[in-house]
């Protein structure tokens, strides 16, 4: 379980923010990402990484913790028209330096270090370190992950009210049998990466694109 080792070793630097993203893999969608600041000697015996918690208790974890007034948090978002443009990485590091700025601005108070899931990013540009696994060892990461999932798991869910069809509501995105089977049918919609296989092969036009329409 996490627990606050890595928090505890730069407490002396001041605020530290836990990073992680949700929807990196996803051929719909943003990518998400949640920034966490918990207070000194916080504790939770449910929370974990994100994705071994069931959908269920997520969602109810994030509830219990977004209504924390101790827990300070930000949620960034990178569409996938940007996710497009920039390719997913980049869109990710976009949106880790996005929800940290998202809290500096909130409390004027720059951090003394972020604890980022993953490897060290270049160019970022706060203190921070890169910790393989993190969901699964910082306390502060694993909140973010949850703050992060959930926010894009309820984004896919009004999103399959918008575009029916595609089960957005089930796999959030992701590449399934099911979600293939219905871009073969129906192509994409406005909120598929165009730019991920095997979006990019298809040829089918998003709805409205009259220039698409006439190639």
């Amino acid at each position: 379980m996490p627990d606050l080792e890595f928090e505890n070793r730069y407490a002396d630097r001041g605020i530290i923010v836990g990073v992680d993203e949700a929807g990196r893999g996803p051929l719909a969608g943003p990518v998400s990402v949640g920034a966490a600041i918990l207070p000194p000697d916080f504790s939770h015996p449910l929370i974990q990484d994100s994705k071994k918690l069931s959908e269920k208790k997520r969602e109810a974890l994030y509830d219990e913790l977004s209504q924390d007034m101790r827990i300070r948090w930000a949620v960034s978002l990178v569409e996938a028209e940007e996710v497009d443009q920039v390719n997913v990485l980049k869109a990710t590091h976009l949106g880790m330096e996005r929800a940290v700025t998202a809290l500096v601005t909130e409390l004027g108070v720059a951090p003394g270090m972020c604890l980022i899931d993953g490897l060290a990013l270049p160019s970022f540009p706060y203190p921070h370190e890169g910790i393989v696994k993190g969901d699964a060892k910082s306390l502060s990461i694993a909140t973010a992950s949850i703050f992060a999932k959930v926010t894009r798991d309820r984004i896919m869910r009004e999103a399959a009210l918008r575009y029916p069809g595609y089960g957005f509501e089930k796999h959030k995105g992701y590449g399934t049998k099911g979600h293939l089977e219905a871009l073969r049918t129906l192509g994409p919609c406005p909120i598929h990466r165009r730019s991920f296989q095997p979006i990019a092969q298809l040829s089918l036009p998003l709805e409205g694109d009259e220039e698409s329409r006439d190639r």
